[in-house]
């Protein structure tokens, strides 16, 4: 495909990509002609997903992978770089909130599992990356941090100590420092900071009614996200068309943070 937004020639690794924005963002990427590596620590929907891009032509494949460990990480960045030769873009997509931990884990265990898979995992699936990266002189990373990194929770939606906000703060300002960091390295790191979105993530809160209107209320345009309006903005970030943008970390809210 030629013309604006292509990715033609492009390997992208995307964490997080067997379901929500993750899942969306693969597929756009492959129909813009990237080669995709889907990574996800269940990759029980990635088949599905492998067997539609490569019904498009574009080479694919699936790594089981867990981002919360820097072992975990660097298994993942090995595999691919192996298969492919090189990465040219990373979207850290994989993210978890206290809404899917255990019930009996205590309050310590759920906050540094948040942390270690959004936080911490950011940061260890871009430090194996990069130097992938700066070897071929060339990357994007974009990182998906939430509207919740950069304001405080609506009141009744936390008790102001849900980790979620803190990784995702966190993401933010990693993202700044890494861009400014590698800026001269011919790589580029940017943030997407989606507002409320039909995901897996969200499931519980929009399967309930009257907090599903609750969060719609929250945004001007009265309504939530669909993961397919997140994977665009991603696609106009890691393009080319975005050459001189680094160091970004941009609402894709409905007009949420501009409140």
């Amino acid at each position: 495909m030629s013309g604006h937004l292509n990715l033609n020639d492009k390997v992208s690794l995307i964490t997080g990509a067997g379901s929500g924005i993750g899942k969306s963002i693969s597929k756009l990427f492959s129909q813009r002609g990237s080669t995709i590596a889907l990574v996800d620590v269940d990759t029980s929907s990635c088949d599905q997903i492998k067997d539609e891009i490569i019904e498009l032509g574009n080479d694919c494949v699936v790594i089981k992978g867990d981002v919360s460990t820097s072992g975990g990480c660097k298994e993942i960045v090995d595999e691919c770089e192996k298969k492919f030769g090189r990465i040219d873009i990373l979207v850290n997509s994989a993210g978890v909130t206290p809404r899917h931990a255990p019930q009996d884990w205590n309050f310590e265990k759920m906050w540094d599992w948040v942390i270690d898979v959004n936080l911490k995992g950011t940061v260890m699936m871009s430090k194996h990356v990069s130097e992938v990266m700066l070897k071929n002189g060339y990357g994007v990373i974009l990182n998906l941090s939430s509207i919740i990194g950069l304001v405080g929770y609506s009141e009744g939606l936390s008790n102001g100590f849900n980790p979620y906000p803190h990784s995702k703060g966190g993401v933010v300002q990693f993202t700044k420092d890494m861009a400014v960091t590698f800026a001269k390295s011919n790589i580029r790191v940017n943030a997407l900071c989606p507002g409320f979105t039909y995901t897996q993530l969200t499931k519980s809160l929009t399967d309930n009614e009257k907090m599903k209107k609750k969060l719609e209320s929250l945004h001007p345009m009265g309504r939530l996200a669909m993961p397919d309006e997140i994977a665009n903005a991603a696609l106009f970030f890691v393009s080319d068309d975005a050459s001189f943008i680094t160091g970004a970390c941009i609402p894709v809210d409905g007009g949420y943070t501009a409140q």
